[in-house]
C-alpha cells in the first residue's frame, strides 16, 4: 500500500505491475514514466521495468489494514491486460470480496475483456469499476462499462486529448474529468472539459475536475469556472457508515 497524491483515492495497491499501449490515452503514460524511476532506484517488484507481471506476495495486503481506505488498483497497470491469466484476475477479486470495509476502485482501458470476464466474478458492492475514456474514438468502453454489475461505475477521461460530445451516462455514477500532465502533456480546451461538465450535471452525475494538467499541473490548478466540481458517487457502503 502507498499514500498516494492522486486526489479521487487515498491508497494504491498494486497486484499487477506492467502494461502496454492500446490507444491515444497511453501515449504519455504516468505509470511507465514512474516504473522507470523505481526501476533506476531499483526497487525490486519493478526489476522487469514496465513488462506485465503478477504479484502474489501482494494478495494479503488488504487484510492488514486496520482502517477502512478507500484503494485505487494497479494504478500502475491494468487488471484487465490481456497477459494477466483470469485465476490471477479471481484472486484479486477475492481479496476485495474478502475485504468488505475497503473500497476498491479499479479501472481499465480494456474493456473487451473485462465484459468477456464480468459474470465469472464477484462483484460485492464496495467494488467500484471504471473505464477510462480519453477522447470520442473510444466511447465503447463506455457501453462495456454500463453491462457490467458493479455497485459504481465510473469514467476516468483522463488525459482528455479530445471533445467528447453527446455522451450517454445512463447507469454511470461518477465522471473524473483531468488534463495531460508531465513532459509532452498535450493541450486541453476548457469547452471540452464544462462540455462534460454540463452533460454530467444534467443527467444529475457527480462531476470530478481532477486537473487541468500541463507542464506544471501544480501551477494550473484544479479550478472550473471559479470553483472546485470534487464530487463524489453515494455508494450504498457509504450510506452505511
Amino acid at each position: 500500500m502507498a499514500n498516494t497524491s492522486i486526489e479521487w483515492t487515498e491508497v494504491t495497491w498494486n497486484p499487477t505491475t506492467g502494461c502496454t499501449k492500446i490507444s491515444a490515452g497511453c501515449k504519455n503514460c504516468y505509470a511507465e514514466r514512474m516504473t522507470k524511476r523505481l526501476h533506476a532506484m531499483g526497487v525490486a517488484k519493478y526489476k522487469d521495468g514496465f513488462a506485465v507481471r503478477t504479484h502474489p506476495d501482494t494478495l494479503q495486503e488488504p487484510y492488514t489494514w486496520s482502517s477502512p481506505k478507500t484503494v485505487f488498483v494497479n494504478s500502475m497497470s491494468d487488471l484487465f491486460h490481456e497477459d494477466i491469466p483470469f485465476g490471477f484476475v479471481e484472486q484479486v477479486f477475492r481479496v476485495m470480496n474478502e475485504n468488505p470495509k475497503h473500497t476498491f476502485q479499479v479501472l481499465t482501458k480494456r474493456s473487451d475483456l473485462l465484459r468477456k470476464y464480468s459474470d465469472r466474478l464477484n462483484w460485492t458492492e464496495n467494488i467500484w469499476m471504471g473505464v477510462s475514456v480519453e477522447d470520442q474514438s473510444v466511447i465503447g468502453r463506455i457501453d462495456d462499462l454500463r453491462t457490467i454489475p458493479a455497485q459504481v461505475r465510473f469514467l476516468s477521461i483522463e488525459p482528455l486529448i479530445g471533445r467528447i460530445s453527446g455522451i450517454n451516462l445512463s447507469n454511470i455514477d461518477w465522471v473524473i474529468v483531468g488534463g495531460e500532465s508531465g513532459p509532452g502533456a498535450r493541450p486541453i480546451a476548457s469547452e471540452w472539459v464544462t462540455d462534460i461538465r454540463d452533460q454530467c450535471v444534467i443527467q444529475a452525475v457527480p462531476f470530478f475536475f481532477k486537473q487541468w494538467g500541463g507542464t506544471n499541473k501544480k501551477k494550473a490548478g484544479r479550478i472550473l469556472e471559479g470553483r472546485v466540481w470534487d464530487q463524489m458517487p453515494i455508494s450504498e457502503q457509504h450510506a452505511h457508515h
